[in-house]
C-alpha cells in the first residue's frame, strides 16, 4: 500500500511538471513600455503642469500668510490683547485655508490621474492580450515584479512595443 502511494505521488509530480512545461510564459517590462508610450509622456507632462499650478497657488497663499504673520508679529507690542487675539484667529484661518487647498489639490490630482491613465492602461492591456494570443502565451508576467522568483520565459516587451507602434 505504501509503495502504491509513493508511486501515485511520483506520477502526480511527473504529470504536474509536464503540465507546467506545456504552458507558454513570457515576461514584460510594463514600466518600460508605459514610459515609452507617447500618451503616457503627454499625460505625465499635463499632470505635472496641473500639479505645479496648484502648488504655485498654495505657495502664493502661504507667502501672503507669512507676510501677515511677520507684520502682526512686529505690530503685536503696539496692539491691544483683543486685536492680537483677532489677528491670531485670522492667521489660524489662513492656515486652515492652506490645508484645505492642499487636500483639494491632492484629490483633484488623483482624479485627473485616473482619467488620464485609464485609456493608456486599456491600450496597453489590449496590446498585451493581442500579442499573447498571437504568440500563444498563456501567462505574461511583469518582469519587474518583486514577487518574481524565477524568470526564464520569453520577453514580450518588444512585441508589445511594436504593437503599440513605439520603440
Amino acid at each position: 500500500m505504501k509503495k502504491l502511494s509513493v508511486l501515485f505521488a511520483a506520477v502526480m509530480m511527473v504529470v504536474s511538471v509536464g503540465m507546467a512545461k506545456a504552458q507558454k510564459m513570457a515576461t514584460l517590462d510594463v514600466l518600460g513600455v508605459l514610459n515609452a508610450m507617447p500618451e503616457k509622456k503627454k499625460a505625465d507632462a499635463d499632470l505635472k503642469t496641473f500639479y505645479d499650478t496648484k502648488q504655485a497657488e498654495i505657495k502664493k497663499k502661504y507667502d501672503a500668510g507669512q507676510a501677515k504673520l511677520k507684520q502682526y508679529s512686529e505690530e503685536a507690542p503696539k496692539k491691544s490683547a483683543d486685536e492680537n487675539k483677532a489677528r491670531e484667529g485670522e492667521l489660524q484661518k489662513i492656515q486652515e485655508e492652506i490645508a484645505q487647498m492642499q487636500d483639494k489639490a491632492q484629490k483633484d490630482l488623483q482624479a485627473k490621474q485616473e482619467v488620464a491613465f485609464g485609456p493608456i492602461e486599456k491600450k496597453l492591456n489590449d496590446a498585451v492580450e493581442k500579442v499573447s494570443k498571437a504568440n500563444g502565451y498563456e501567462y505574461v508576467m511583469d518582469g519587474n515584479s518583486p514577487a518574481f522568483l524565477y524568470k526564464a520565459g520569453a520577453d514580450a516587451t518588444a512585441a508589445v512595443k511594436k504593437e503599440l507602434g513605439i520603440q
